[in-house]
This record gives structure tokens, C-alpha cells and sequence, in this order.
């Protein structure tokens, strides 16, 4: 009876994160082919998804995966278009949902306070350096998904990490009228379309703050385009508000 209690007391440790939050351990990294075939499995079998554009993603080295925000499944369905193993950057809220929290950081997700976390930034930066994909919905929060304004977070990693931004356009997520927690129903036709890597760097004689400011409205702009180009492509809009 007492091992009974034990393994029971290990496994709610396990699934809501026991005395230390998921968002604050270290990213995990082994479970990336089994953390893939989930998201494949969402995007198509549980949905019909659309996926375009995957050979414009480096076939090795370091990218990072700027996609819009519109829908709860949009950071899923990301990841299940990716063509190789990576990681996905999330707000840290949802780290803090027992069972999603340990499945978020088993399958190598990061957590990231929204308010300013440059700890999470420079684990990605490490990780893009290292030749991994990872991927971040910089608008931050879900909205109409139609990349108005980003934050400066994708801009850092960009230039710290030197490698290209390849912006991702997720579409189908939400339709007008539902609520930002609305959920599809299965086999619900959706898309998720990548475009031309775009490089930022900071020039010469610029000053830090200079060089993010143009560097996140460079990305802001190329995403943004990328998301009404593909739009207009698969006829799938995005929520009016």
C-alpha cells in the first residue's frame, strides 16, 4: 500500500510540477520525435491541415518560426508542421494548468513570462545556435491574428541569435464571432503556411534600441504580408475581431 502512495504522490508530481514550475526547469530535450507524431497526429488526423511552404525552413541550423496568433491551437499546429524537431515558446500561464504544464514541458515547450523574460530568450538563443528550430507567436497574446503590432522579444532573438526568421501564417483557428478559446471541430479544414526567410542584423553605428526597433518592424511587416498573401491563397479568414 505505501509503494501504492508513492508512485500515486510521484505521478501528481509529475503532472503538475510538484515544489518547482515547468516554466522554470530546464528545457527538456528528448522527447522531440514523440512530441512531432503528436502534432502531426493533430494536424492531420484530428484536422485536415494544409501545410506549405516546409522547404523554406534551413533543412538544418537554427531558425526561428514567427507565426501569427488568432486561436488556441495555433502554437500546436505550428509545431506539428514543422519539418523536423524543435521547440515552441509559451506563455507561462499555461505552464501553470496541471497535466498541460507537464505535457507542455515534456514535449520540450518553453515558458515565458509575456511582461519581459529575457532568461527564456537567451535559453532560445542558445538552443537556435545549437542548430535548433523554435518557434514563437510574437503578437503574444490571441487576437485577430492579423500581426498589428508585435513584441520586441522575436526581434532580441533574431539578432542575438543570427539566425533567419521564417514567418509561419496559422489559419482556421477561429472564425468571427468565437471566443479566443474556441476550439474546431475535428477534421475542420485548416492551414498553416510558411514564406521566405527574412535576416535582421544590427548595423553599423546603430544603437541597440535603433536596431530592435527596426528589426521587430521588419519581421512585423514580412509576417504580416505573408498572412494576407496566404489568406487570399486558401480562402481561410482570420477572426474580424
Amino acid at each position: 500500500m505505501s509503494r501504492l502512495r508513492s508512485l500515486a504522490a510521484r505521478g501528481r508530481s509529475l503532472l503538475t510540477g510538484g515544489e518547482r514550475p515547468f516554466a522554470d526547469r530546464e528545457v527538456h530535450e528528448g522527447a522531440g520525435p514523440v512530441a512531432l507524431r503528436i502534432g502531426r497526429f493533430l494536424d492531420h488526423v484530428l484536422y485536415r491541415t494544409e501545410v506549405t511552404g516546409a522547404d523554406r525552413i534551413p533543412a538544418e541550423g537554427g531558425a526561428i518560426i514567427a507565426a501569427n496568433h488568432a486561436g488556441l491551437l495555433d502554437g500546436p499546429l505550428l509545431y506539428g508542421a514543422f519539418p523536423r524537431e524543435g521547440h515552441i515558446i509559451v506563455k507561462r500561464e499555461m505552464f501553470e494548468v496541471p497535466v498541460i504544464g507537464a505535457v507542455l514541458h515534456y514535449s520540450g515547450q518553453m515558458g515565458i513570462n509575456r511582461a519581459g523574460d529575457r532568461r527564456t530568450l537567451s535559453r532560445a538563443a542558445d538552443l537556435l545556435k545549437r542548430g535548433k528550430l523554435v518557434g514563437i507567436l510574437p503578437e503574444g497574446t490571441r487576437g485577430t491574428g492579423a500581426v498589428s503590432s508585435i513584441s520586441s522579444g522575436v526581434a532580441w532573438l533574431a539578432v542575438a541569435s543570427g539566425v533567419p526568421v521564417v514567418p509561419a501564417a496559422v489559419l482556421g483557428t477561429r472564425r468571427t464571432g468565437t471566443s479566443r478559446s474556441w476550439l474546431p471541430r475535428p477534421r475542420t479544414r485548416l492551414a498553416v503556411a510558411f514564406g521566405d526567410p527574412v535576416t535582421v542584423s544590427k548595423a553599423e553605428g546603430e544603437s541597440g534600441r535603433d536596431t530592435m526597433n527596426r528589426a521587430a518592424e521588419e519581421i512585423r511587416t514580412a509576417l504580416a504580408e505573408h498572412v494576407r498573401q496566404a489568406e487570399a491563397r486558401t480562402g481561410l479568414r482570420l477572426p474580424s475581431a
